[in-house]
């Protein structure tokens, strides 16, 4: 009876071994990571609203993204000057989505003496942009130039003393 008991519980003890070994499992995975290109945002072209010939009243000129200006109380005179909206490079990995975030403010333009406000900010692509496959697409911004009633003439910049500085677009990753 003793060799019996000894027996079963030594055949107890290798099934719990043996329940105890196919209890448990293992595998292996592999680690990775993906380096993103840090998105990037260069300058092209300036915001230029041309030749405009100011009137009695305030007026103003909406340039579009496309470069297309529409007046309101003034003229846009046969030559136009300079017309472009504000162009930059967006570059970063291709096919990431951004955000793009406008001047939330009025820029002052001045030409030294006199000024006007620049505002109502509009962008293409907006709110969101996507990286090309090249790894760049380009951003347009137009915006609101305001004429005051009989403007004085000149030459009107941010950067001339009394402007308030160059505007800012700023573009993240979504």
């Amino acid at each position: 009876m003793k060799n019996v008991c000894k027996t079963l519980v030594l055949l107890a003890l290798l099934i719990g071994f043996s329940t105890a070994a196919h209890a448990q499992a293992s595998a292996t995975a592999a680690a990775t990571a993906f380096i993103v290109t840090p998105i990037t945002l260069t300058q092209v072209t300036d915001l230029e609203f041309g030749n405009i010939v100011p009137s009695a009243s305030a007026g103003t000129v909406v340039l579009s993204p496309a470069g297309v200006r529409t007046p309101t109380n003034v003229t846009l005179p046969p030559t136009s000057g300079t017309v472009t909206a504000a162009s930059f490079t967006v570059g970063g990995t291709p096919a990431f989505t951004y955000s793009i975030t406008l001047p939330a403010a009025a820029t002052t333009i001045s030409n030294g003496a006199q000024t006007m406000t620049v505002n109502t900010w509009t962008s293409d692509p907006t709110p969101t942009g996507t990286i090309g496959g090249g790894g760049t697409q380009v951003l347009s911004v137009g915006a609101t130039l305001n004429v005051g009633a009989n403007q004085v003439s000149g030459s009107y910049s941010s950067g001339n003393a009394g402007g308030s500085g160059d505007f800012t677009v700023t573009v993240n990753y979504n």
